[in-house]
This record gives C-alpha cells, structure tokens and sequence, in this order.
C-alpha cells in the first residue's frame, strides 16, 4: 500500500476551503443548484419523445472494452467531492491509484445536479452511444432510474473483491438495485435537522413538527429542495415510513407542509445554501445533510444538528458504470480501490459524508480519532436503528410526485 501524504486536520481543511470558496466554508456535496421541478420535466419528456428502455443485459449495454490498450478512465463527479492535498493542487487517492496501477484516471467535476447532469447524458445513452464517461456519481433515486432504462453495465464480481468484501452491511442490497448488481455506494447522505443556538436563544429544535409549527421560528425555517428529503423527514414526523409510502401519504405530507408555507412558517427551500443563512442566524433551524454539518461545525459551534426520535432519511450517491462506456474493466478497478479502507479513509476524512467501507475506523482514527467517532462519518447502532431510505418509485410515480413537490416549492 502506498503511503499518502499526511491528511490536514478539521480546522486546516475548513481554512483552506473558507479560502478557496470566498470565506463562505465549506460548501458539502449537495448542489447549489438544484431545480426540482426539472425532475417531472425530465421524465415526462423522455417518455413524451418515445424514447424506448435500452435492455439490461448482452450488447444493448456493453462494449468493446478497451482497459487493456487504453489505460485511462473518465471519471465524473460532483465537486468537492474527493480528496484533495492541502494547496488544492492534486488529489492524492487518485494520483496513489495511477502510480499503482498505470491507469490515468480524467477526473471530471461536471455534476452540480443530478437532473442537469441527466439532461446532459441522456440522448447519447438513449441513442445507444458513448457518453465519453466510465464512471460516474449519481444519487440513488436517479441511478434507480438509469437501472431501470437500461443504461448501466452490470459490474463484473471478479473485478471487486474488496468493494463485495468491504462494503458495510447497511448499504449491500437496495430495492432498486438488490446485491449492488449495477452500483457501489460512493458516499452516504444523511438528512437530519440544524440549528442555530444563537439564533434560537438556546432553545433546542429536535423535531419537523417544530420547524413546521413553532411560531418562535415564524420565517426563519428551511426545508431541502430534494423532494424525497423533505417528504420523507416530513412522513417520518407524522408517525408513517417512507419506505411504504403511497399517494395517500405523500399527499398528506405535502398537505402538511403547504401549510407551513401558507403560514409563512417556511422562509424557502434551498439546496445547500442553507449553510450560509444558517452561519449568520438569517435561518434558524433547517433540514440538512449531516455531511455539512462536521465542517460547518468547526467554523461555528453555535450550530447543533439532531437526529429526530422519529427517524431520519438515508441515501446514498453511487458509482456506476454507464451503457457503452469504453473503459469498464479499469472503471471496475477505481470503484474496487476506494473500497480498499486506508483510502477510503483518506477520502472520509475530507469530505466527512457517510463512509460506506466496513473496516475503516482504524485507519481514520490514524488521520483523526475525532473523524473516527463521529456518527456523521461512522453511524453507530442508534443511528441506524432510527435510519429510513424514501422508497424506489415507478416512473409514473415519479413524473408525479416531483410535479407535486415542485408546484409546493414554487419551482
């Protein structure tokens, strides 16, 4: 194993993020530039033009690989979503797998959303043609979606024997993709409620009901523009599981909700500009994703989260490879790498999303025993206990409960 250059502590990483994105801190994963309602659009769309699902199996996916002449892979990702050495001038986990392998990997930070990053790959995929990617980060409700239209290559099991060994239990077999046929978790997203001590006048905010109807929060309350997120929270507040919900359900929660708006009691939905309005106190309690929080807390310990008893939503962005990509063995090669637990500590450790690697406590708690024994990082057993994931929706389902949440959120 090669050894990486010494990771920066918390404090370190959040300076240098402050510098590098205009002392805003750290940004997290999640788009800044979400637009929910382009999600029914999107959909609606693609089965308004005819275009037909690809088959999931034989030629209608796979192509020639070239791995073995062509030593590359083109990875996309979101930004800010990997390691990065401290001038932000390389990215050691990946430069470690070049000098390793031989493999140049083109990395690519070209996804800010997932239904803008689907508009842009679409055609290709539909018309059968390469996208010019072999792997790439989407979150699970899309990759759902792109298992379900025929347009990722199955993974070879022979290629990933540290990502079927080391792949933490909570994450192996979701119902869109049962046993990780398709894909392999590359991080995963808690959804949980933030609040600002300050701005609440140390009173805690420990429940949706209270965002929704604590009138002492009367305009400084935020939900996410990720519909499943705030729906899913919301369903959990009012005693039902995201996992069974049904038109009915969603409906009440949205109810719900419009209610909240109605009386004003919701100042917007945002992507993860909440950060910021959170920081000044402008926002005093909101839905976020836990990933944010361990920076976001170290630039302000007046910033508290909670897990509700109720429960929380959990998700996951997956590496995936898509139909026609002319690198698969070698993307195979990546995804198996980051399932190796030093480096995915390495990745942890910078990024601070749930790690999906069994067996990377040790090697985090070498770079910060901090990192390593928070459950933001590493859930813990009442954690997961009280963890939901939003159930795999038909397409049908789909274009309309993303019309619904959009018309709710004014988008």
């Amino acid at each position: 194993m090669e050894q990486y250059p010494t990771p920066l502590s918390p404090a370190q990483r959040a300076a240098n993020r402050r510098s590098m994105t205009g002392g805003r801190g750290a940004l997290g994963r999640r788009s800044l530039l979400r637009a929910a309602g382009l999600g029914a659009v999107a959909t609606a769309g693609l089965t308004a033009c005819g275009i037909p699902a690809a088959g999931r199996t034989g030629d209608s996916t796979a192509s020639t690989d070239h791995s073995a002449k062509e030593r590359t892979v083109n990875f996309s990702n979101w930004t800010e979503y990997i390691d990065v050495s401290d001038d932000g001038k390389h990215r050691p986990t990946l430069e470690a797998f070049t000098k390793r392998t031989g493999i140049k990997v083109k990395y690519t930070e070209d996804i800010n959303d997932n239904i803008e990053f689907f508009g842009k790959v679409k055609p290709q995929l539909a018309a059968g043609q390469d996208t010019g990617r072999d792997l790439m980060v989407l979150t699970d409700w899309l990759a759902a979606r792109m298992i379900r239209l025929g347009w990722v290559q199955q993974l070879d099991p022979a290629h990933l024997p540290h990502a079927y060994a080391n792949l933490a239990q909570r994450f192996r077999s979701p119902d869109w993709d049962p046993g990780r046929a398709y894909t392999y978790p590359w991080q995963g997203i808690a959804t949980c409620i933030a609040y600002n001590k300050k701005a609440t006048k140390g009173r805690a905010v420990t429940s949706v009901a209270q965002l929704l109807q604590d009138r002492s929060l009367k305009g400084r309350v935020a939900m996410l523009s990720e519909m499943r997120d705030t729906v899913g929270m919301t369903l959990l507040d009012m005693g039902r599981k995201p996992e069974t919900v049904t038109d009915d359900s969603y409906d009440a929660a949205l109810a719900r909700i419009q209610q909240a708006v109605d009386n004003q009691q919701i100042r917007k939905f945002t992507g993860n500009e909440y950060t910021d309005g959170l920081s000044k106190g402008d926002i005093a309690a909101c839905l976020a994703w836990a990933g944010d929080l361990v920076q976001l807390r170290i630039d302000d310990p007046d910033i508290e989260y909670v897990f509700p008893d109720a429960g929380f939503l959990f998700s996951t962005d997956n590496l995936m490879v898509p139909a026609k990509a002319r690198h698969k063995t070698n993307a195979e090669r990546l995804i198996d790498y980051y399932y190796e637990p030093q480096v995915a500590a390495q990745v942890s450790a910078y990024i601070n999303y749930v790690c999906p690697v069994a067996g990377v406590k040790p090697y985090l708690a070498k770079i910060d025993k901090s990192l390593a024994d928070n459950p933001l990082i590493l859930p813990d057993a009442a954690m997961d206990a009280k963890s939901h994931s939003f159930r795999s929706l038909s397409q049908d389902e789909d274009t309309r409960y993303e019309a619904k949440f959009s018309k709710l959120i004014g988008a």
